[in-house]
């Protein structure tokens, strides 16, 4: 009977070290997202520039208008003037492009996507360091033959997700 208790207890012995080597060897796992720089404290959002040939001049607007509302929502990082923050988010739409995303039969498109792609660059400007840069795409969906008060409610939608987007790779992305 004394036998069938030693495996239990190597087991135990070997689980307890285990554990012992994890803790002294410095090992740490976050299940957290990382944070801001400690250092930036503040964050420029400079009018979002259009290159994507779309032709709609409220597009560059409807973006900055929602990249500010994030920002001072989520107060990571507080908004400021370029020459008095700690930090720069500029952004570009590179696209913007429009196709059937639900066909019925007969080949009758039932509902159209948008998809807007936008490049970000986020800089440290006290280290005058690049700190991440990347390209982003979302999209909004309206129904198929849809004017055009539906089809800027896709676009909406789209610049809604890329803030949200934006945002996270921002102040959580590290």
């Amino acid at each position: 009977m004394y036998n069938r208790f030693v495996p239990l207890g190597v087991i135990f012995l070997l689980v307890l070290t285990g554990t012992a080597v994890l803790a002294i060897s410095g090992c740490r796992y976050s299940f957290s997202g990382g944070s801001v720089p400690p250092n930036l404290k503040t964050i420029a959002i400079p009018i979002v520039q259009d290159q994507s040939g779309y032709g709609d001049p409220s597009l560059k607007d409807t973006f900055t208008e929602r990249l500010v509302e994030s920002f001072t929502s989520d107060g990571s990082l507080t908004l400021a003037e370029r020459n008095f923050s700690d930090s720069v988010l500029e952004t570009v739409v590179t696209g913007v492009r429009e196709f059937a995303s639900v066909v019925q039969p007969g080949e009758q498109v039932a509902q159209r996507r948008i998809t807007v792609t936008a490049r970000v660059k986020f800089t440290d400007t006290k280290q005058r360091k690049l700190l991440w840069e990347k390209e982003f795409n979302q999209w909004g969906d309206f129904p198929s033959g849809a004017g055009a008060t539906q089809r800027n409610e896709g676009i909406r939608e789209a610049i809604r997700k890329l803030t949200e987007d934006i945002l996270n790779q921002t102040v959580a992305g590290w």
